[in-house]
């Protein structure tokens, strides 16, 4: 078990404070990392970091700030001395606000510049700049593990039928700068890892699938239909993959993109 431990290791999850940032900060505590909670909510940052428990950080940060970014690298050097992982879980999954009128914005004909433009400046961007500021020191160090949260989205295309209710109304459209990005995240990947790897730094993607988080009975039905287990992610379904790619457990990994979807793309 010691290949799973990440005792005296210090990591940093950006997203910290969404549904999955929140168990992926758990789950490097819990394998003993030192951890670093970072999202644009410094006070719930904090919140979490506090139940995590001690020796941990929470950091206000915005990952498509270079500025904010070398603040937090400032921050994590002198509270630790280094850094070993890091999660880029910050990402931008569209979002509209009126449900009635869901299914008309999102269509593909309809979809704003100004919202593609955003998705790529965090899901892609956030990715590049986060690497780039934090893993530079990995580099330095010559060692580290850099983990891409990407989808099931960036391997294949949505199913649209999934968003249509039983009585077959198409409630919303899987809009196009989640998977386009979530793609991207996994190109991105391949490229940092093989640029670093003389380095000693891993660079690696994990790729989820839905997780059950209150959505409508017929999207659970329809969604678990899909998959080879029958049913949505919990959220608690990650916490072994994020410690696996993290640790030494998969110290000849690099370049690779571990999918964990209940069989979603299997089939």
């Amino acid at each position: 078990m010691d290949l799973f431990s990440l005792e005296n290791k210090t990591a940093i999850v950006t997203g910290a404070c969404g549904l999955l940032g929140r168990q992926h900060c758990k789950a490097l505590a819990e394998a003993g990392a030192h951890v670093v909670a970072a999202d644009l909510d410094e006070e719930s940052c904090g919140q979490l970091a506090e139940q995590l428990g001690a020796g941990h950080l929470a950091l206000g940060l915005d990952v498509t700030s270079t500025e904010s970014l070398r603040f937090a690298r400032q921050r994590m050097l002198d509270k630790y001395g280094r850094i070993d992982v890091l999660v880029n879980n910050a990402a931008i999954n569209d979002m509209f606000e009126n449900p009635s009128l869901a299914a008309e914005q999102s269509m593909f004909e309809n979809y704003p510049l100004e919202m593609w433009d955003r998705s790529w400046k965090v899901n892609v961007s956030g990715v590049f700049l986060c690497s780039q500021v934090l893993g530079g020191v990995m580099a330095e160090q010559g060692a580290g593990s850099i983990i891409n949260i990407a989808s099931t989205y960036g391997i294949v295309a949505p199913d649209q039928s999934i968003y249509r209710n039983e009585a077959g109304k198409q409630t919303f459209y899987k809009s196009p700068s989640y998977p386009v990005t979530k793609s991207a995240v996994i190109g991105f990947t391949k490229f940092l890892a093989s640029y670093w790897g003389n380095k000693g730094v891993r660079v690696n993607t994990l790729s989820p699938g839905g997780v059950e988080n209150h959505q409508d009975p017929f999207f659970k039905k329809n969604y678990a239909d899909k998959t080879l287990l029958g049913r949505m992610a919990a959220p608690t379904d990650y916490k072994g993959a994020i410690i696996f790619l993290a640790s030494d457990a998969s110290a000849y990994m690099t370049g690779a993109n571990l999918v964990v979807d209940g069989g979603w793309t299997a089939i």
